[in-house]
């Protein structure tokens, strides 16, 4: 079966989720403007509260995924150390090295501390600029990853179907591969055929919201669009009850 997982923002999106049947959330703040960064604690806390299993983001900064500085590694430390703490069933997590390889020495420090053994954790898309994703599964495997997000390298899941279908293949049951970027509910039977283990999409909608001469920002509230999601888990529900994978 293909499990779905929304990336959601806050309460409400955690709730939306769990009433259209998500099997799991992505708890993130600053999603379209940043591609994702670390929610509040507060936020975290509310959202595990809700009763969906709740996987935080761990990611201080926008830009890229290459950690040369021992501090920022050490405030995504505590975040995920605090981010168990309150409750959260996964963290999802991702270092590269300068040359964009697995950073295994950084998610290392990442983790030091944090109760794994207890939780899923999950590998985020810095595994799209990795040229050799095969190499990275084996490397994932080998630290004890549950899973990796990635649109196989592409700009969208829908360009990437080939990839993913061979990453699939590559791992064999040993790690899972979600894909996630870009998807939309028309896309989902075709990833459902090439054998990925979840589904992973945002379903948003933004909602005009001037923050006004004060700094607050033009560009308005997202919010899971609870429609769209619902869309998703239905289109979702009759490709894992059709049975049928490449």
């Amino acid at each position: 079966m293909t499990a779905l997982e929304f990336a959601v923002q806050d309460v409400a999106g955690a709730l939306g989720a769990r009433r259209v049947g998500a099997d799991r959330v992505e708890l993130c703040a600053a999603l379209g403007s940043t591609g994702g960064l670390t929610p509040s604690i507060g936020t975290i806390e509310a959202a595990v509260g809700t009763g969906v299993p709740v996987h935080v983001l761990i990611r201080c900064r926008a830009g890229g995924f290459v950690y040369a500085d021992a501090a920022e590694l050490a405030v995504m430390n505590a975040d995920a150390r605090a981010a168990v703490s309150a409750g959260a069933s996964g963290l999802v997590v991702g270092a590269l090295t300068p040359d964009h390889r697995v950073d295994v020495e950084g998610l290392r420090r990442v983790l030091d501390g944090v109760a794994v053994d207890d939780i899923e954790l999950t590998f985020h898309r810095g595994i799209d600029q990795i040229r050799d994703r095969e190499a990275a599964l084996d490397t994932l495997i080998a630290g004890g990853m549950t899973r990796v997000l990635t649109s196989g390298g592409a700009a969208t899941c829908a360009e990437g179907l080939d990839e993913l279908a061979a990453m699939v293949e590559h791992a064999a049951g040993r790690i899972q591969i979600m894909a996630g970027g870009g998807v939309t509910v028309g896309d989902i039977p075709a990833l459902h055929r090439v054998g990925v283990d979840a589904v992973h999409l945002s379903a948003r909608r933004v909602i005009a919201d001037d923050g006004g001469p004060g700094g607050g920002g033009k560009s308005g509230q997202e919010h899971l669009d609870e429609e769209l999601a619902a869309a998703a888990a239905a289109e979702l529900l009759a490709a894992n009850r059709s049975g049928h994978t490449a």
